[in-house]
């Protein structure tokens, strides 16, 4: 069912899924641009992640898990093993491709009967009855979620009394520095194309989008205005330069970093003259092969509580 790091992550397989719907699509194949070595860095990455939410769950033998947002499995599929035999762990998402996929994981690992498979969106969990699971997990979902507070109203409402929720969010909105976009390369030569490319970004994803227009306050404050009486947060904040090497130039140009935005070599395509492609590409790609640029800020938020 997963292919496992050497540090122990884990990773669902059939990345190469032909998928229908954005989020299927990024998730699967553009996060990582179709490179097996980007996908390895990532799944090293998520592993840690999935541990901690899942601890912070405190899911125990014969739980009820709603992994909202479900995407690949990563955090439903390590649920299942916490909840055991008597357990169930239920997987929703928007994306009927996603829920297609994972429920295709389950069977092959002979879990199926352990899992539901619930299309739903994360601002209302319609789908799932009041007062009904014990666990309620959550990566990177509220990111995509404008209705930040009906999202924790809806977690209250399917948590059974003592029933736990636990999520990680990364805070987009943390000090990012003067220029996000160039990860501190010097675009100087090519401005006029860079501009181009910044103003197409910006365009698709403006200040007020989801993903940009809230911190850890606001996750806080949506928590607890939902009836958490028990909540805590930890904002994990660093200043680092980008890994050296950088990835290889096709990787970079065809990965896209959410899947609401186009790639650098969709991006290119869209805004630049291909003279202006040539000339970004001679100034830039130097650049991210080689990694390194301008330290910049990041945070994530982890956050859990009881009903």
């Amino acid at each position: 069912m997963r292919t496992t790091s050497s540090t122990g992550s884990t990773a669902p397989r059939h990345p190469e899924m032909s998928a229908t719907d954005r989020w299927a699509r990024w998730l699967l194949q553009r996060r990582h641009g179709g490179d097996p070595e980007a996908l390895r860095r990532t799944m090293e990455f998520l592993g840690p992640v999935r541990d901690r939410v899942l601890e912070r769950a405190n899911v125990r033998e014969g739980d009820v898990l709603l992994d909202v947002g479900c995407g690949d499995g990563l955090i439903g599929f390590g649920a299942l093993e916490r909840v055991g035999p008597a357990g169930c762990v239920i997987f929703s998402d928007i994306s009927d491709d996603l829920l297609a996929h994972v429920a295709r994981l389950a069977r092959e690992a002979a879990v199926a009967d352990r899992c539901r498979f619930v299309h739903a969106d994360a601002a209302s969990l319609a789908p799932v009855s009041n007062e009904s699971v014990d666990a309620l997990t959550t990566r990177s979902v509220l990111i995509y979620v404008k209705d930040k507070a009906a999202a924790f109203r809806a977690f209250h409402r399917v948590l059974r009394d003592g029933g736990r929720f636990s999520l990680f969010e990364p805070i987009n909105q943390f000090p990012r520095g003067k220029d996000p976009w160039f990860a501190g390369w010097d675009v100087a030569p090519v401005r006029e194309a860079a501009d181009k490319v910044r103003a197409l970004y910006q365009r698709i994803q403006p200040a007020d989008d989801p993903m940009i227009d809230f911190d850890e306050h606001d996750l806080f404050a949506a928590a607890q205005g939902a009836g958490f009486t028990d909540v805590h947060l930890q904002l994990e904040a660093k200043l680092e330069r980008p890994r050296v090497p950088g990835p290889k130039w096709e990787t970079f140009i065809r990965s896209s970093w959410n899947p609401k935005v186009p790639t650098m070599e969709e991006a290119m395509a869209e805004v630049l003259t291909p003279d202006e492609r040539t000339r970004f590409t001679d100034c830039v790609r130097p650049q991210v092969e080689a990694g390194g640029g301008r330290p910049l800020p990041s945070a994530v938020a982890y956050m859990w509580g009881t009903r």
